[in-house]
């Protein structure tokens, strides 16, 4: 079976199939708690954490601002059963932010599911009409 796309505004009639008009499958995938709880920003925001040991520096890196990126943080460490960074205060070392072992496994999880999705995309875009 062929999919005609139609519209009233170009033409009254096409015949064109989907895969002449190059239409692409695309999609975004995120967890969900009693808020978003683990999407694509957020996994950029821990790998920075994890890299400077800073929330602060993961903000910039992401131009974002801290008390974004200080909600976001304390959004998911909220809903996950255990926090997935840690922070201590200031002192004579100055604070920092660590991404916890609950935040890698979250991070490991996020980055194979956006891989099962790409596949899902690709084999799906193949069945296109």
């Amino acid at each position: 079976m062929t999919l005609y796309i139609t519209s009233t505004y170009l033409c009254r009639y096409s015949t064109k199939t989907i895969r002449d008009m190059q239409i692409q499958i695309n999609g975004r995938i995120w967890l969900e708690g009693s808020d978003r709880f683990f999407g694509i920003g957020r996994l950029e925001l821990l790998t920075h954490i994890q890299r400077t040991g800073s929330i602060n520096q993961a903000a910039k890196a992401m131009n974002m601002s801290y008390k974004r990126a200080w909600e976001l943080v304390q959004s998911m460490n909220g809903q996950a059963d255990a926090p997935l960074v840690a922070t201590q205060t200031g002192g004579e070392k100055g604070g920092g932010a660590v991404v916890t072992e609950e935040g890698l496994k979250y991070i490991a999880y996020f980055q194979g599911l956006q891989d099962r999705f790409r596949q899902f995309i690709t084999q799906e875009m193949a069945q296109l009409p």
